[in-house]
């Protein structure tokens, strides 16, 4: 990376986080006082994910989008391998989607009641009642209209490889009845792999899958449909993300 690279990239690292309070603030004001209207209020995190994006000169390709039905709600599964994966979704998916996030995130000042008001699902990711009381209110709230996305397998991929998912996102979807699509998010762990400090410029390509019915599963079929999903996934994968195994 040369050297005015390297400097624009640090630029932007320095000014996400201020950026993240800022729009953070912005968005609060705007639902609190302004519009009013939380689908309106998309209008500030996908500007801040663009900006992020173009910022680092990270361009973002999606292909698959006409696999979806525009007013549809879908829960999205990808996989996730950098913080570019929030980014370029976050700012340049067409279809309107909320987040699951864990709720620490939410204690978070200014940036914790802004995620809530502008309809970040919260999720407990402990063991016990507390996370099936969660996991119940975040269903509900994908049955009310909201998409969301998830990545199953709850953490980045420090080699940028596709690692098994976690069940709790097959259970979502069948306790919500919500169709899910598989997302294949290529190239990002090479512009910013987990650990790095600098993102490299670069394409990210967002691979749209079909949508899966779910409505003829049972929680008892959770595993099962989370390792089909899991390979939904990775057939949407470039060969670097792949699992060695997967390789074509």
């Amino acid at each position: 990376m040369s050297a005015l690279l390297s400097l624009r990239s640090l630029f932007a690292v320095l000014a996400a986080v201020p950026l993240t309070f800022i729009f953070s603030a912005m968005t609060l004001v705007d639902l609190l006082l302004v519009r009013k209207n939380e689908i309106k209020a998309q209008f500030f995190p996908i500007t801040w994910g663009r900006l992020i994006c173009q910022m680092c000169q990270v361009r973002v390709d999606i292909s698959g989008i006409e696999h979806l039905d525009p007013d549809a709600t879908y829960i999205f599964v990808g996989n996730h391998a950098s913080q570019f994966d929030i980014f370029a979704f976050q700012g340049y998916f067409p279809h309107d989607f909320r987040w699951i996030a864990k709720k620490e995130l939410f204690r978070i000042p200014l940036f914790g009641p802004a995620m809530r008001r502008a309809g970040i699902i919260p999720i407990d990711r402990s063991a016990g009642r507390k996370a099936v009381k969660s996991l119940a209110q975040a269903a509900q709230r994908i049955r009310s209209g909201s998409s969301v996305l998830i990545f199953p397998e709850g953490t980045r991929s420090r080699d940028g490889r596709l690692m098994p998912f976690k069940s709790g996102a097959a259970l979502l979807a069948i306790k919500s009845g919500v169709a899910v699509v598989p997302v294949g998010f290529n190239q990002t762990h090479q512009i910013m792999p987990k650990g790095a400090l600098l993102p490299r410029p670069g394409t990210v390509y967002l691979r749209v899958g079909e949508p899966i019915d779910v409505s003829e599963l049972t929680t008892a079929d959770k595993q099962v449909f989370s390792e089909r999903l899991y390979l939904e996934v990775a057939g949407l994968l470039d060969d670097c993300h792949r699992p060695a195994s997967q390789e074509m």
